[in-house]
């Protein structure tokens, strides 16, 4: 059974947080707020943690995984950054972007895509998943919370628990969010490139 937090959207309690944490570095798989959607996540090095994450999404081997970072010095510790994609990232975070990089070695190969070799990162506009990506201290391995049948994110937090509470350790509930897909760039030999607009807006790729 899945514990459930109420936590503050714009100023969340650290008591909370740190027990938020502490349940993800045990292998425990959450579900928490972010500036777009709900998202679900783990620990980045916990394998079994992300097979509960493929297994309730159906994902297949080429689902592209994204890590919530706290700041680009990680976003460079995990990924193949170049000087215009640091500048670029920099310029738009944090805020609602996925970005599509090389991955590092840094980045377990079974969260690759398989062919790529990429990783999508995320430093998302979000009080409560700031501070929990600031307390653990290392990328969040994270997907959309999108069920398989469905074409849009989960955004009620209270569904989410009466759906999923026998599947997860934890549900916090930062409020209902109106779900705004992700703007996804995609950088390819040192280009950046807007493979699906969302939420995000970067004009200077117009």
């Amino acid at each position: 059974m899945a514990q459930y937090f109420e936590i503050h959207p714009d100023n969340p309690q650290v008591r909370l947080i740190r027990q938020a944490v502490e349940i993800i570095r045990k292998g425990g798989v959450i579900v928490y707020p972010t500036d777009s959607s709900y998202a679900i996540g783990c620990h980045l090095g916990d394998k079994p943690a992300a097979d509960i994450i493929r297994k309730i999404r159906q994902l297949d081997k080429n689902h592209d995984f994204t890590l919530v970072c706290k700041d680009l010095t990680q976003v460079s510790t995990f990924t193949k950054i170049a000087n215009n994609a640091f500048r670029l990232i920099k310029s738009l975070t944090p805020g609602a972007f996925t970005f599509i990089l090389d991955a590092s070695r840094e980045v377990p190969k079974r969260l690759q895509h398989p062919k790529k070799k990429t990783i999508g990162i995320r430093i998302p506009d979000n009080p409560i998943v700031k501070a929990l990506v600031a307390e653990l201290g290392e990328p969040l391995l994270s997907s959309t919370l999108i069920m398989p049948d469905d074409e849009l994110p989960l955004s009620d937090p209270y569904k989410i628990r009466q759906l999923l509470e026998h599947k997860l350790a934890l549900v916090i509930n930062g409020g209902i969010i109106d779900n705004q897909p992700t703007t996804v760039i995609n950088f390819v030999d040192g280009h950046a490139e807007i493979i699906r607009q969302g939420k995000g807006l970067a004009p200077m790729l117009d």
